[in-house]
């Protein structure tokens, strides 16, 4: 969470310090515009993930093909060592009921396929806010659209793009898990 607050603040100030330093708005409509464009990108991502929350689990099944995590994104998140900073990113999950922070038994199929289904919902969540978070283009005057509100909704998708590498990267592990225990469950 520090490091996503942290992120977020030095968006404002350098954004606000910019439009400061170049005489694009004075401060205080400067800091008004990136607030008002912080508090959107918060807004349309919570909808995302209350909309996401309220669809039927049947529809992000533990091994479905559409979810599937090809053998080249596999390399591509080693590559990019997401093990070793996935767990600095912001996990919300457990607002709507389901952390996804630590797996809690580890030894229950049920739970473990019900965390894979929230690690689905979880993908389909950040990747709609992808595009849905440039919609706070249209809601301010140019030039303030591309100098305020074009930084934020990148650095929104960057946030974005960061739990979906985490949730994808866990996946694979957690269909090998289920995987084993259904296949000792079954006579």
């Amino acid at each position: 969470m520090k490091l996503y607050l942290t992120v977020i603040s030095l968006t404002a100030a350098v954004i606000t310090g910019i439009h400061i330093a170049l005489d694009i708005a004075p401060f205080h409509y400067a800091l008004i515009a990136v607030l008002w464009c912080i508090a959107l990108e918060f807004a349309i991502d919570g909808g995302m993930a209350i909309l996401i929350r309220l669809t039927p689990d049947r529809w992000y099944p533990a091994f479905s093909p559409r979810f599937r995590v090809s053998a080249f994104e596999k390399k591509l998140y080693l590559k990019l060592k997401v093990r070793l900073w996935k767990d600095k990113i912001w996990e919300l999950g457990g607002l709507g009921g389901f952390s996804k922070k630590k797996l809690l038994s580890p030894d229950d199929p049920a739970y473990v396929e019900k965390f894979i289904v929230e690690c689905h919902k979880g993908v389909v969540t950040h990747r709609l806010s992808y595009p849905l978070g440039f919609l706070i283009l249209l809601t301010l005057p140019a030039p303030l659209s591309l100098t305020t509100a074009l930084p934020v909704a990148l650095v929104n998708l960057l946030l974005n793009i960061l739990p979906t590498l985490a949730l994808r990267y866990n996946t694979p592990m957690l269909q090998g898990m289920l995987r084993r225990m259904q296949s000792r469950q079954r006579p």
